[in-house]
């Protein structure tokens, strides 16, 4: 069930006794896995996948055909059909006979009919545009009745594109769910941990924890309106758009994080400073390409899912990166202990920053672009990412314990499709994952982002909260500052501010 996991502890294992010992001598190991959260999810990521596989159309070029083998309807057998079949499940079906309104399948000992409702994602009305006799098509069992021995059934397609989702503990950073691709089976290139993607705009928040470090705050004014850089000698300017093609003008450092408005970020790049930026970007742990350029600011760096989830559980967990793991313990036979690993902690960035950038984070999925989550009513935060040409779709996001990362995109650099940006190719795989987390928790005591004593609370009408009040929850109490940092009531921007 999590074969994407497996696999890697067992590289590690050759790598480090060898494969004689792990083969031949036997060696017990205990994982991080939480096998609840990874069934949820493979869920997660097969249903993510296969919505998005819809939204492009049905692939009648790949349908193999049995007749055309010169195989017989009434004897033919696919090997899946010899294993329990259950409701959810997606197995091969093969059309017996066609009518415009409809196709008959078999699925082993059972029988359905997929009507114009089960093949409406196709956007055909009949069913003899589809299918032929002797198609061998994927259908997912909506219903089964054992007596009858009849199945209601939808039609599936296996997805072309790929994806991945890690789930990491904040405090000590075990890995308790991966998933590296849409099938083990199909390809064991592990997404989650070997593919180095462009992070689009998921490296924004890195911008502006620099920023927060630096002085800024929530409603510091940035500029959004059309721009240009110099891009070295010979070079044409540097000019970055925004993605809907707007300009908003002065707008504050929240609204530029929440509705991810490409400008400001790069403004406040050019402000900071590439090299600035980039190294903090290190401090989070990313270790893959990252240039000093301003188009760093959107994403033109790279980095694992792995890495990026990492780096988002620092704003939940204080400041602090910890070191992802998934190995606990490793036994020989005999039950000697041969390794042991324990959560390893790096200073990233200040508590004070993180939990201001916490906050921010909180405003993108209450008001900005990962508002479908709002609707878990749960303490999250989290960031779309987008990058050009809708190649690469991202969505990292956390609570106060876990953090979790989806990745979404093609092997090769090429388009999703017009629309397929984070929020609508990545974010509904994490809502259906966290769903899935949340159904075991106390939904009306949930655990709260730790606030460090220094930090400020400025209401919409300019009162204040501060370390004496004792408040550990974000409501309705305003925007967060670090003590020192905060306006005066008059510098209050309430035009363009709504509190967390």
């Amino acid at each position: 069930e999590a074969p994407f996991f497996v696999e890697e502890i067992r590289k590690h294992l050759e790598q480090r006794f060898g494969a004689k010992q792990l083969y031949e001598s036997g060696l017990s190991v205990r994982s991080s896995l939480d096998l609840t959260l990874q069934r949820a999810a493979n869920r997660a990521v097969d249903r993510g996948l296969r919505r998005l596989d819809q939204r492009r159309g049905y692939r009648r070029s790949v349908v193999k055909n049995i007749l055309a083998d010169g195989q017989r309807l009434d004897r033919y057998r696919h090997e899946r059909w010899d294993r329990p079949m259950a409701q959810g499940d997606i197995v091969p079906g093969l059309v017996t006979s066609v009518t415009p309104t409809s196709a008959q399948v078999r699925l082993g000992i059972y029988r359905g009919e997929l009507g114009r409702s089960d093949f409406a994602w196709t956007r055909r009305t009949a069913a003899t545009d589809l299918f032929k006799p002797g198609d061998l098509i994927e259908v997912s069992i909506t219903s089964l009745n054992e007596t009858s021995r009849t199945v209601a059934v939808a039609l599936e397609q296996t997805p072309l594109v790929e994806g991945a989702l890690v789930a990491i503990d904040n405090r000590t950073g075990q890995i308790k769910a991966m998933v590296g691709g849409f099938s083990f089976e199909r390809s064991k290139f592990n997404r989650a941990v070997q593919a180095y993607r462009q992070v689009g705009s998921g490296f924004k928040p890195f911008v502006y924890t620099a920023a927060i470090d630096r002085g800024f705050t929530p409603v510091s004014t940035l500029t959004d309106e059309p721009m240009s850089f110099p891009s070295g000698a010979g070079q044409p300017p540097y000019t970055p758009k925004n993605y809907d093609g707007l300009y908003e003008g002065t707008i504050t450092l929240r609204h530029a994080l929440e509705d991810s408005r490409n400008v400001p970020a790069v403004w406040m790049m050019n402000q900071l400073g590439p090299t600035q930026v980039v190294s903090y970007a290190r401090r989070f742990g990313l270790s893959g390409t990252l240039q000093p350029y301003l188009s760093t600011a959107l994403g033109a760096g790279e980095g694992t899912l792995v890495e990026m989830t990492s780096a988002y559980s620092v704003f939940a967990n204080q400041g602090i990166r910890m070191t992802p793991y998934s190995i606990l313990k490793v036994s020989d036979r005999e039950g000697n202990l041969l390794e042991e690993n324990r959560p390893e902690s790096h200073d990233a960035i200040r508590a004070d920053t993180a939990f201001v950038m916490t906050n921010l984070l909180r405003g993108v999925i209450q008001h900005g672009t990962g508002a479908q989550a709002a609707a878990l009513k749960w303490p999250l935060g989290g960031k779309t990412g987008t990058t050009d040409d809708n190649s690469d779709a991202w969505f990292l996001g956390f609570d106060p314990d876990i953090t979790v990362g989806v990745w979404v995109g093609h092997d090769e650099r090429k388009t999703l499709g017009p629309s397929e940006t984070g929020a609508v190719a990545a974010l509904p795989i994490w809502i259906e994952f966290m769903q899935a987390y949340l159904a075991g928790k106390d939904r009306d005591n949930p655990p709260q982002f730790a606030r460090p004593s220094n930090i400020v609370f400025l209401t919409m009408d300019g009162s204040r909260t501060g370390p004496s009040s004792g408040a550990s929850e974000i409501k309705d109490v305003g925007e967060a500052f670090i003590s020192g940092t905060e306006p005066q009531p008059s510098q209050w921007p309430a035009s363009t501010i709504s509190p967390p």
